[in-house]
């Protein structure tokens, strides 16, 4: 039996996510799948349209059989974190495979441009740097700095940050691709499979989803956003004394948030206003998702690992986990003490806010659930 490890947001699961699961018991025909999952506050600092809860529940219904935390203090920063720490998760209960989306399904290029970025790193990060302090966007930097002719995209992007934590931990994983049947940044698509962002944009705009996602997920998603927690986050930029504690808070921006809050009547007008040639849009979102929790520079520190949470298994998945768990050297058991449990209460309490479930609970119950 193999063991095949992917990283997954679903905001929301939609079609293009059963598609991957259908390809990888094509690849693998008697394999166990392992999910990490990101939970209520994700990579691109947005918020999660369907509860962390409700996306386990989706997964196990598609088929898979291990669904595994990832923790808000890595899901919610840059893709190197986020991927260093899904890749040590999968690591961790002896994972094989990394499967995941790449637009342009060229592993040994990814593989290539990843070794590059390792090898030519404090170079590297200079050239980037300088590009996009010419104003010039972030994925043209990076093709820039490596002088090649490579349109980067964002699964593509994620995958290069995936080989580096294998290549950086000399984990035995191995990865495969999958190839992304539709761009993540089209918003007009009408196929059968389109992004995450698409569906987004189309509930915003209060259009039909149903071709787009199964009819299990219609049911979990919520209307929440990060504009709805525009009313938390003025009062704290208002009131709190010192925003450079935050983390991606640098540079003045912490100034210039308070100079703009003042005349802001939404987070979009809070962004396009603090937005520079220095801070891209993702990034500020990040920001204020780090303001909001209450992410400190102090608390990453000395980021590791605290625990490795369970949030749901098959009955394959129980008995695997049972026959691996004395060889993992992570806990399984959420340490209440610990930073990382702290964060995802916080998290949950701010979910919470505007969601119809009741998510402090499930966080508190650490019971996994059974399908």
């Amino acid at each position: 039996m193999k063991i095949v490890g992917i990283i997954c947001e679903y905001n929301p699961f939609h079609n293009g996510h059963l598609y991957h699961l259908e390809k990888i018991k094509e690849m693998f025909p008697n394999s166990l799948i392992v999910l990490v999952l990101n939970g209520y506050f994700l990579e691109r600092g947005e918020v999660s349209i369907i509860s962390k809860k409700n996306k386990t529940e989706l997964a196990l219904e598609a088929g898979v059989d291990l669904v595994l935390e990832l923790p808000f203090v890595f899901g919610s920063q840059s893709a190197d974190i986020f991927a260093e720490a899904s890749l040590k998760i999968l690591n961790e209960v002896k994972c094989e495979y990394l499967v995941f989306g790449s637009e342009s399904n060229d592993l040994d290029t990814l593989q290539k441009l990843a070794n590059y970025q390792i090898t030519e790193e404090k170079e590297y990060n200079k050239k980037v740097q300088n590009y996009l302090d010419m104003g010039i966007n972030y994925p043209t930097s990076l093709a820039k700095a490596l002088d090649i002719d490579f349109n980067f995209k964002p699964n593509d992007l994620l995958g290069i940050s995936y080989l580096k934590a294998i290549q950086n931990n000399h984990y035995k994983i191995i990865p495969l691709t999958i190839k992304r049947t539709n761009d993540y940044l089209d918003t007009t698509l009408d196929e059968k499979i389109v992004s995450a962002s698409n569906i987004r944009e189309k509930i915003k705009n209060q259009k039909d989803i149903a071709k787009y996602v199964p009819q299990s997920t219609l049911a979990k998603i919520e209307n929440v956003s990060l504009e709805d927690y525009f009313p938390y986050l003025k009062y704290k930029i208002m009131t709190d004394d010192n925003l450079d504690i935050y983390v991606d808070v640098t540079e003045g921006i912490d100034n210039r948030l308070k100079k703009v809050i003042l005349t802001c009547h939404s987070i979009e007008e809070l962004i396009n206003k603090t937005k520079s040639k220095r801070y891209t849009y993702n990034k500020i979102r990040r920001m204020l998702i780090h303001i909001l929790v209450g992410l400190k520079k102090e608390d990453i520190k000395n980021l590791n690992l605290e625990y490795i949470k369970v949030l749901g298994f098959t009955k394959k998945g129980q008995q695997y986990l049972n026959k691996i768990k004395k060889e993992v050297n992570i806990p399984f058991t959420p340490l209440k003490n610990s930073l990382t449990y702290t964060l995802e209460l916080k998290c949950a309490s701010l979910y919470d806010l505007q969601s119809k479930n009741a998510n402090v609970k499930f966080e508190t119950s650490h019971k996994p659930l059974k399908y």
